[in-house]
Formats: C-alpha cells, sequence, structure tokens
C-alpha cells in the first residue's frame, strides 16, 4: 500500500458536503493542486480543530495528504488567513462571493494545477472586501475566468466575415458559437444577445487590463445589461444550466432586498 503524502497549499473553500455523524467532505481551490477534495474527520464535532476555516470563501493554510493524486485527501489541518468579515456581513456581497465560487467551482477541473484560478478567485475576494461588490467587477471577473478555463468569447471580430470590431455600433452574440457577428451578417438561431461596441469595448478592457484598475471602468446602465445578458446566456449555454447563485441573486434583486 502506498503511503501518505504530506501536502500544504494555500486554498479557497469552494463547497461543503455533510458526511456521517461527524465528517465533512469539502472541496478546494488550492494554489498548488487545482480543485482538491478532502474528507475533515470529526469536524462536525469539534470546532476548535479547524477554527472556521471550513466555510464558503474562506481562505486559509491547508495541509492535507492522500496516496494519489485520484485518492479522496485527508484534511489534517486548515488554518484561516482571511475570513473575509465585510463580505460576509453585507448579504448582497456575501451572495455575488458566492457566485464567484459557484462559478470558479464549476470550470475548475480536479486535480489539474491552475494557479491563475487560484489568484483571480483569491484577488476578486480581496477587491469585494476592501472595495465593493459592484456588477462590473462580477462581469470582469467572469471574463476572466472563462478566458483562463479556455472559453474567451469572441469579440475582436465578426465570427461569420471575421471583419474587425469597430465598423458598426451595434452587433449581436451567438452564444452557441461564443463570439459576435455584425449587422452585415445576420446570426442563426433566436438566442442572439443586441450588444453595442461601447459594451463590447468594456468587457475587452475588463478582461485585460490590470485588476487594480479596473474600478477605473464605468458601465453605462445599457453596457451593464448588455454585459450581463451576454456572459450569462454564454455560461448557461456551456454549463447547459443556470447555476442556483444566480437564480438566488435575480430573486433577492426582483425583491429589491
Amino acid at each position: 500500500m502506498n503511503a501518505r503524502q504530506l501536502y500544504r497549499t494555500e486554498a479557497i473553500v469552494l463547497r461543503l458536503l455533510d458526511y456521517g455523524e461527524a465528517d465533512r467532505i469539502v472541496t478546494f481551490c488550492t494554489a498548488g493542486y487545482g480543485k482538491v477534495r478532502g474528507i475533515a474527520k470529526g469536524a462536525r464535532r469539534s470546532r476548535k480543530r479547524f477554527a472556521n476555516a471550513l466555510e464558503p470563501f474562506c481562505l486559509s493554510q491547508l495541509n492535507f495528504t492522500r496516496r494519489g493524486p485520484d485518492s479522496l485527501a485527508m484534511v489534517d489541518a486548515s488554518e484561516v488567513i482571511s475570513h473575509f468579515p465585510r463580505i460576509r456581513s453585507e448579504l448582497e456581497m456575501s451572495l455575488k462571493a458566492s457566485y464567484l465560487i459557484d462559478l470558479t467551482d464549476q470550470f475548475l477541473p480536479e486535480e489539474k494545477k491552475n494557479e491563475a484560478v487560484f489568484l483571480l478567485l483569491k484577488t476578486f475576494l480581496d477587491l469585494f472586501e476592501l472595495t465593493a461588490a459592484t456588477e462590473p467587477l462580477v462581469r470582469f471577473f467572469e471574463i476572466r475566468l472563462l478566458k483562463l478555463a479556455g472559453y474567451d468569447p469572441l469579440l475582436d471580430r465578426c465570427l461569420l466575415c471575421k471583419a474587425p470590431v469597430g465598423g458598426a455600433t451595434a452587433y449581436r452574440f451567438v452564444p452557441a458559437d461564443g463570439g459576435i457577428v455584425c449587422p452585415s451578417c445576420r446570426p442563426e438561431g433566436g438566442d442572439a444577445v443586441p450588444v453595442s461596441l461601447g459594451t463590447i469595448r468594456s468587457l475587452v478592457l475588463g478582461r485585460d487590463m490590470p485588476i487594480d484598475r479596473l474600478g477605473r471602468i464605468v458601465l453605462s446602465a445599457q453596457s451593464a445589461e448588455e454585459s450581463r445578458q451576454l456572459l450569462a446566456r454564454f455560461i448557461r449555454h456551456l454549463l447547459g444550466r443556470e447555476l442556483k447563485s444566480v437564480h438566488v441573486l435575480n430573486e433577492i434583486r426582483r425583491l429589491g432586498v
């Protein structure tokens, strides 16, 4: 039988599942090992052992052991680095942070190292904690995560005629094809999303510019709605369903909570 190896890495909690009478199965986004699933023995009985480290979007220093890359990890210790208290204290911020977590969980495959995704999630949680969980920041997280996951939408030229963006003021985004179509080319299907040139340029800026400068990008009401629709439909197409966290966010907005 292979001996268990010890691993240590920064990690963010993505998901929790109660197991048996006292244990928890925890899914982490880690800096060094991608998405890792592990069992925390006695986590539900002993609050002192993990000291609130096993909560959604908690950043911690994780110690775990396992016999091989495909085996369930044993969580030995998880020491809190940041609990993001401001995010947790405000309902809307907490819901938006949960959406970022949910999205990361969906697009990050297990056991495939992707430090860039970990850093993206960590950086945006820090931004939420220090500034505000604005709608533009959520959009820019979405499009950056899609790029890192290999699903970067085509926004610089028409899918059909290949004409560069900029020759017109209005376009349509086709979720099934993952890109925009110019006014001269009529997209097939009825799911195309109208999108203005200003919205396209804002999304490209939000995808590519340094993260510490994202606060300079201001979205008009039109661009905010267009970018939300574009990315929401594209993500729903990729996943084949709407995430529960999106539904909750939409309900909170509808109720004006």
